[in-house]
Parts: C-alpha cells; sequence; structure tokens
C-alpha cells in the first residue's frame, strides 16, 4: 500500500536530500581523494625526477607509496563508517565505484607491466581517472569532478603523441585537474553551506 500524499514533488526532494547527502559526505571525507590525488600527484612527479633528471632506473619504485597510502585510507573508511550515522545508497554506490576503481588501477598495472606495456600505462591511467571523477560528479551533480573528468580524458589522448617520460607529467596535469582541485572545491563549498 502506498501513500497517496507523497506527490511527485515530494519524490524530487527526497531524491535531492539523497544527492545533497551525498555530496556532503564526500565533501566531509575528501581526504580520500585528496590523499589518492596528492600520492599519485608525487608518483608522477616523483617517477618523472627520478627517470628523466636523476637517471635512477628503478625509478619506478616511487609507486611503492601506493601501499602505505592503501592502509590509510582503509583506516580512514574505518573511522568513518564508525561515525557515520545514516548511509545513503548513493553514498554505498560512490564507495562501491572508487573501490571497484582501485582494483582495475591495481588490476591494468599487472596485465600492461605483465604484457610489456608498461611503457604504455599512463593514459590508461588517466582514462579510469576521468572515468571515476566523472562518474562521481554526475552523481554528485557537482561539475568541478564532470569537468576534471573530462579534462582527464582529453590529457589521456593528447599524452599518446609524447613521450613516456613526457605522460609522468601529463598523468601528473590529469590528477591535479581531476582529483585535488576538485576535491578542495567541494570541501570548501561544503564548509560554506553549514
Amino acid at each position: 500500500m502506498t501513500d497517496s500524499s507523497f506527490s511527485p514533488q515530494d519524490s524530487l526532494k527526497l531524491i535531492q536530500g539523497m544527492i545533497d547527502k551525498a555530496r556532503q559526505d564526500m565533501g566531509d571525507n575528501s581526504q580520500h581523494f585528496l590523499l589518492w590525488g596528492w600520492v599519485s600527484f608525487i608518483g608522477c612527479v616523483g617517477q618523472f625526477v627520478l627517470k628523466t633528471i636523476l637517471h635512477y632506473p628503478q625509478h619506478y619504485l616511487v609507486w611503492l607509496l601506493t601501499f602505505p597510502a592503501a592502509i590509510i585510507s582503509i583506516v580512514m573508511g574505518q573511522r568513518q563508517h564508525k561515525q557515520k550515522l545514516a548511509v545513503t545508497y548513493l553514498g554505498e554506490s560512490m564507495k562501491h565505484l572508487w573501490i571497484g576503481m582501485g582494483i582495475s588501477y591495481f588490476v591494468l598495472s599487472m596485465i600492461l607491466t605483465r604484457m610489456g606495456w608498461g611503457t604504455s600505462i599512463f593514459p590508461f591511467f588517466m582514462l579510469l581517472y576521468g572515468l571515476g571523477t566523472f562518474i562521481s560528479g554526475k552523481f554528485l551533480q557537482f561539475k568541478p569532478f564532470v569537468w576534471g573528468g573530462l579534462m582527464a580524458w582529453v590529457l589521456a589522448i593528447l599524452s599518446t603523441f609524447f613521450s613516456y617520460d613526457q605522460q609522468m607529467l601529463f598523468g601528473a596535469a590529469a590528477i591535479l585537474i581531476s582529483y585535488i582541485i576538485p576535491a578542495y572545491l567541494i570541501r570548501r563549498k561544503n564548509a560554506t553551506e553549514r
């Protein structure tokens, strides 16, 4: 039995309320975007410096930063889960999207390295950066993530015209545009709306 007093306008208000709650949660929890954004940015720039300036043969070791970052991210997620009073469907969807994205980054790294395409990895990563942030932006109705995702895709295409070394810098730019800047913007937006 349905409640006939629940109008279409009430339905829209409920949906908008869920989106606003998810956006607020995302802003409150933007430290995940910032953590992974800065770790990835440092990884891209660090690998570029190690490889092209310092000529260090194991330049890729800078990516070992992702292991402590994963532990930090898990601990942060567990703390946030304990503090949450309510969980929205949209919030859960976002969580599962980014768990899937993290697994995809790892699997893609293993596949491309195993196939000997390790020097082609950055355009694929930028493709995934764009996908995750574009979908997040659409879910949250937050345009900086949408535009960041679109720009990451453009940078992914453009990077294929450049060398592997230069692609690292394209990767850093994609992270800055699609993760870091939008995360700071959503954090600031939520702070001003309180």
